[in-house]
C-alpha cells in the first residue's frame, strides 16, 4: 500500500541551537498549518553538542508531522542540508536555518511562486538587520566576487533559503560531490527559478555559525566547485612578478656595473630569491586546493553518517541512497 503523499518537507539544518529550537519548530508549525497541506519538518542535527537533539527528539514524541535525522558527528551546513534532501518525502522541499533570520512567514509566498509553475525560489535580501558594518561589507563582496570568478549565474544576496520542486530534488540528490556548495549546485542544474525579497532579521538567539574563518572556507569552496579562473589568475599573476622580478633584475645589473650604490650580489640575489619564492608558493597553494578536493573525491567515503532517526515508521526504504551505514543499519535493527 502506497503512503500518503507529503506536500512541504521543511529542512532545518541545526549546530547548537538549544537556545531557539523550540521556537523555531513553532513559528514553523504555525506557518506550515495556514496552507492546509500535509506537511514534514525535517531536523538535521550536525553534531551538536549542546541539548539541541534532546528537544528535537521530545518533539518528535508528541507531533507526528517533525523528523530528526542525527549524525554521528559534524560533517557541516552543507552536508546537513544534503542529507535533508536525501529524506525529504515532499513534493516541494524548504531549506531554511534554524536560528530564525530567515523568516519563516516568508515560505507562504514561496508556495505561491511554486504553485505558479516555478521550480527553485530563492528568497533574496533586501536588507540584513543586526550586523556588523565589516559583516555586511564581507557579505556583499563575497556574493559579488563569487558571481565575477564562477562560470554559473549565481544570484546575489542570496543564501540557503529556498525552496525547490520535487524534480530539483532528486537531481540534487545524484551530485555526490564532496566539497558542496548547495545553492551554487542549484543555479547549475537550472530549472525555472525565480526569487521572493525579504528583509533578514536579527539572530533570535545564539551566536553565528559562520566566523570569517568559515566564511572564507566557505566562498573558497564556492569559487572552486564552479570555476577555474584561480589557476588561470594565478598563471597571470606568475607571469607579471616573474616579468617584474626579470625588469628588477636589469635594474639591479645597471646598478652593479655603473652606480656605487649596491652591495655585490645581495640585492640580485634577494631580489631573485623573494619574488620567485612568493611566485612558487602562490602556484603551490591554489594548485592546493584543487588537488585537496581531487583527494577527497578519490576516498568515495559517504557525504555522511546518521547515528539515529526519530519520527519515522522503521522502513528502510525510506534511507534508500541517502546514507549506505545508514541503510544497513536500518535493515538489520529495524523493530
Amino acid at each position: 500500500m502506497s503512503l500518503p503523499t507529503t506536500t512541504y518537507s521543511i529542512i532545518v539544518p541545526m549546530y547548537n541551537e538549544e537556545a531557539v529550537i523550540e521556537h523555531t519548530y513553532e513559528r514553523l508549525k504555525e506557518v506550515m498549518g495556514r496552507t492546509g497541506e500535509s506537511y514534514e519538518l525535517l531536523f538535521v542535527n550536525d553534531g551538536s553538542k549542546d541539548r539541541t537533539v534532546e528537544l528535537v527528539r521530545m518533539i518528535c514524541e508528541f507531533d507526528l508531522h517533525v523528523r530528526l535525522i542525527d549524525f554521528s558527528r559534524n560533517f557541516g551546513h552543507q552536508i546537513a542540508i544534503t542529507a535533508g534532501m536525501d529524506h525529504a518525502q515532499g513534493e516541494a522541499i524548504v531549506i531554511i536555518d534554524a536560528d530564525l533570520q530567515d523568516p519563516p512567514e516568508v515560505i507562504l509566498d514561496m508556495i505561491a511562486k511554486w504553485k505558479e509553475g516555478y521550480e527553485v525560489v530563492y528568497g533574496q535580501r533586501l536588507k540584513r538587520k543586526g550586523e556588523t558594518v565589516f559583516k555586511k561589507l564581507t557579505a556583499m563582496a563575497f556574493y559579488r566576487l563569487l558571481r565575477s570568478m564562477t562560470t554559473v549565474d549565481i544570484p546575489i544576496d542570496t543564501g540557503d533559503f529556498r525552496l525547490i520542486d520535487r524534480k530539483v530534488c532528486d537531481v540534487l540528490r545524484g551530485l555526490k560531490e564532496k566539497n558542496r556548495f548547495v545553492r551554487g549546485l542549484i543555479s547549475w542544474i537550472g530549472f525555472r527559478q525565480t526569487s521572493v525579497e525579504y528583509v533578514r532579521e536579527e539572530r533570535f538567539a545564539g551566536e553565528t555559525k559562520y566566523p570569517l574563518r568559515k566564511m572564507l572556507r566557505f566562498a573558497m569552496d564556492g569559487i572552486t566547485s564552479f570555476s577555474y579562473k584561480p589557476l588561470r589568475i594565478a598563471a597571470y599573476l606568475g607571469f607579471m612578478l616573474s616579468l617584474g622580478s626579470f625588469i628588477y633584475l636589469l635594474i639591479v645589473v645597471f646598478q652593479r656595473l655603473f652606480t656605487e650604490t649596491t652591495e655585490a650580489g645581495w640585492a640580485s640575489l634577494m631580489a631573485l630569491s623573494l619574488l620567485f619564492n612568493g611566485i612558487i608558493l602562490i602556484l603551490l597553494g591554489v594548485m592546493g586546493e584543487y588537488i585537496g578536493r581531487i583527494y577527497d573525491e578519490s576516498k568515495g567515503r559517504p557525504l555522511y553518517i546518521v547515528r539515529d532517526r526519530h519520527g519515522y515508521s522503521a522502513n528502510a526504504s525510506e534511507a534508500e541512497e541517502s546514507s549506505p551505514i545508514e541503510a544497513e543499519r536500518l535493515k538489520h535493527h529495524a523493530p
